[in-house]
């Protein structure tokens, strides 16, 4: 009877360490490349949700309560403070602040119900100086409105500001002035700069 010999092995030999790590290389690259393509389809398909959702997931509008502003603002009588009455429905004041000392100045930020901004600003500038700060550094005067009795200038810039402003005071009496600006329609902030009191 005559003997066989066992086939030749033909996996990696046992104490082959260099066949065994090419092995286990090959399934840990495979396993990578998987892994990989996992989360770059993860990544997309979270892009396409934030941008389908994005509208919905807008951060809030921070809204403000300027009364106590106003209060303390007035108690200091160097300037009118003059503020929206009412504040249009629909409407929020979103940021607010006085300023007191040698240049005393009032500001209020707000967004209509269509989302634009407008914003007051009151100070002892000249007109030309609180457009300049407030519409653009080369805003550009247009014609003069009439909005309540009161002749108001007409400021502009090329972004598409529109403002309103006007000022008062001679001789003794400090000269004051306010500017109505934003991004709103021309009609809605001439409507609110009729609607400004101090009372």
């Amino acid at each position: 009877m005559t003997e066989t010999q066992d086939p030749t092995p033909t996996g990696p030999p046992a104490g082959g360490s260099a066949g065994a790590a090419g092995g286990r290389y090959s399934r840990s690259f495979g396993g990578l490349v998987g892994a990989m393509i996992v989360i770059v389809v993860a990544v997309l398909a979270f892009a396409a949700v934030k941008a389908l959702l994005g509208d919905d997931e807008a951060t809030p509008v921070q809204v403000v309560d300027y009364s106590g502003q106003v209060t303390a603002a007035r108690a200091d009588q160097q300037l009118q403070i003059l503020v929206p009455d009412p504040l249009p429905s629909g409407w929020k004041a979103t940021s607010a602040a006085y300023i007191p000392g040698a240049s005393p100045s009032w500001h209020l930020g707000m967004l209509t119900d269509q989302g634009k901004y407008v914003g007051i600003e009151e100070g002892r500038s000249s007109i030309a100086d609180l457009a300049s700060e407030h519409v653009d550094v080369n805003a550009e005067r247009g014609k003069d409105v009439t909005i309540d009795g009161q002749t108001w200038q007409t400021w502009t810039d090329s972004g598409g500001d529109y403002a309103v402003a006007r000022s008062s005071g001679s001789g003794a009496k400090p000269v004051e002035a306010w500017l109505v600006v934003g991004t709103a329609p021309e009609a809605t902030i001439r409507k609110l700069a009729a609607s400004l009191s101090n009372n």
